[in-house]
């Protein structure tokens, strides 16, 4: 018989998917982060419920996506250490609180230290690892902090400290 007919994938119902890398250590998150995790995990697996109920069901690659999705998130969870920036004071820039912050144009920009997963520049939600965040952390009220950018540095003077809204 020739190869050309034969199947080598037959026998493998599980596509081959990389992995998601998990940072080590642990997930520091703030209660908010915590519990946008466990949605994207319940939101995860109900898409792979639906997808196991399809009537045709010869594509495994959504399926494996989203159980590749599914280790990744109770990775995370697993991970998790929950600090709440309810219990800081307000006296220095530490994780979870906003911090507002004037530019040398006296431009007023509003960010929040949180957990990785919960990062989102579009909301000026910055990871604690960022230049940003490492710069802001431990700095009070009428600090000047530089934030080292690609772009170049910048000076930036702390003007409030605030518990995040939730």
């Amino acid at each position: 018989m020739s190869r050309a007919f034969v199947n080598e994938d037959a026998g493998n119902d599980r596509p081959d998917l990389l992995e998601l890398p998990v940072p080590p250590g642990p997930n520091i998150v703030t209660p908010r982060g915590l519990a946008a995790l466990r949605e994207r995990l319940a939101q995860r697996q109900a898409d792979l419920a639906a997808l196991k109920a399809r009537a045709d069901r010869l594509d495994k690659l959504p399926e494996a996506a989203a159980e590749r999705d599914l280790r990744w998130l109770e990775a995370r969870l697993k991970a998790a250490v929950v600090i709440d920036p309810s219990t800081h004071d307000l006296t220095e820039v530490a994780f979870g609180l906003a911090v507002t912050v004037a530019d040398e144009d006296g431009r007023e920009t509003t960010y929040e230290i949180v957990g990785e997963d919960e990062a989102d520049a579009t909301r000026n939600r910055i990871a604690p690892n960022s230049p940003l965040a490492r710069a802001l952390l431990g700095a009070r009220v009428g600090d000047v902090v530089t934030w080292h950018r690609p772009a170049g540095a910048v000076e930036l003077e702390i003007l409030r400290i605030a518990h995040a809204h939730p």
